[in-house]
């Protein structure tokens, strides 16, 4: 059942470009109004001449002006049909948005060094705000999260739910895992997060600041099982460069030490190209913030692509329907009731 609103406001145009056609109204309106003006117009009429008489040629131009308008009306809205307008709020549109979108974990690193003080508050605190960002901007995706340190856990399945989503990000930690960075097994981890092959688009942002040293499943293991099931992995390396006030564990219990920031940046770009994806460096908290952007926003443009045809314009039909009647009426009156003498 179709959305019959004719608010423009409501709407999304899926090909604005048509719209450019719009410099053309003036010119139409010039040549309606002015040039085809000119011409005199006699109504069909088959009284007495006297009764002829009687009607008013100020009567005639108005119905004339009025043909005039229905005509640059309708232009404009045929303009707009073809600008292919859909209306996003609708419920069809609304249940399209949550049928195409695309399956997203975020595999996030919360070994003891993503707690470096080289980003503040530290670097994990950044990542959860930066990534909350990142999940407030999509629509209509299940995205799920998956931590890992020398192991690996789903801390939430795939959900709609993106308030859930956030509020167990906000919990997460690494005090209750085994030390280390499984790089491979919280990528294996991900995947199997992703399990439906129907999907057309699966998506992993694995985010550490480290290199490989704990799991039993090495990292480009696990990143051809991502390329068998068609997952796109978008990696991050999170650090400053040089060195970076981070935790170390002492018989003495936790401090900072300056350490060299070490992230394996060539098994990270490894993984990223055998799926397809990229690898992304951030140093601080603002490149960390572009680079979500950066992913949302190729994530964006490729369901356009793949959903085009299904995103036909479902609402066009008030627009097409009034315009067809607005440029019907003028041929209507011509023939029927008044006539143009060329």
């Amino acid at each position: 059942m179709h959305n019959w609103t004719i608010s423009i406001l409501d709407y999304q145009l899926l090909a604005p470009q048509w719209l450019l056609l719009l410099l053309v109204v003036p010119l139409y309106g010039y040549y309606l109004f002015v040039s085809k003006n000119k011409n005199n117009g006699t109504w069909k009429f088959t009284g007495t001449p006297t009764t002829q008489a009687n009607i008013a040629s100020k009567k005639i131009k108005r119905i004339r002006i009025g043909l005039h308008v229905s005509s640059l009306i309708g232009f404009v809205l045929l303009l707009i049909t073809l600008a292919q307008p859909t209306n996003a709020s609708s419920e069809k549109a609304i249940q399209n948005r949550y049928k195409n979108g695309i399956d997203i974990v975020l595999a996030m690193d919360v070994s003891l060094s993503m707690y470096a003080l080289d980003f503040q508050p530290n670097r994990l605190e950044v990542a959860k705000a930066v990534a909350k960002e990142f999940i407030d901007g999509r629509n209509g995706d299940r995205i799920g999260l998956v931590v890992f340190s020398g192991e690996a856990y789903t801390a939430c399945p795939t959900t709609l739910d993106y308030q859930l989503l956030k509020d167990q990000m906000d919990q997460i930690n690494g005090e209750d895992l085994e030390s280390g960075t499984a790089i491979g097994t919280g990528l294996g981890t991900a995947v199997a997060r992703l399990r439906d092959d129907k999907l057309k688009s699966k998506v992993i942002i694995l985010l550490t600041d480290g290199s490989n040293n704990a799991g039993e499943l090495a990292p480009k293991e696990a990143a051809e099982l991502a390329r068998l099931k068609n997952i796109t992995v978008y990696t991050i390396g999170v650090g400053s460069n040089g060195n970076a006030p981070t935790p170390i564990v002492t018989p003495f219990g936790v401090r900072f030490e300056n350490m060299p920031v070490e992230i394996d940046e060539q098994t990270l770009r490894e993984i990223a190209a055998k799926t397809n994806g990229r690898y992304f460096r951030a140093t601080d908290a603002k490149s960390l913030t572009d680079i979500y952007a950066a992913i949302d926003q190729m994530e964006k443009r490729k369901m356009k692509d793949q959903n085009m045809q299904l995103l036909q314009p479902i609402d066009a039909n008030p627009f097409l329907t009034l315009a067809l009647l607005l440029l019907f009426l003028p041929w209507l009156f011509n023939n029927l009731f008044f006539q143009l003498n060329d």
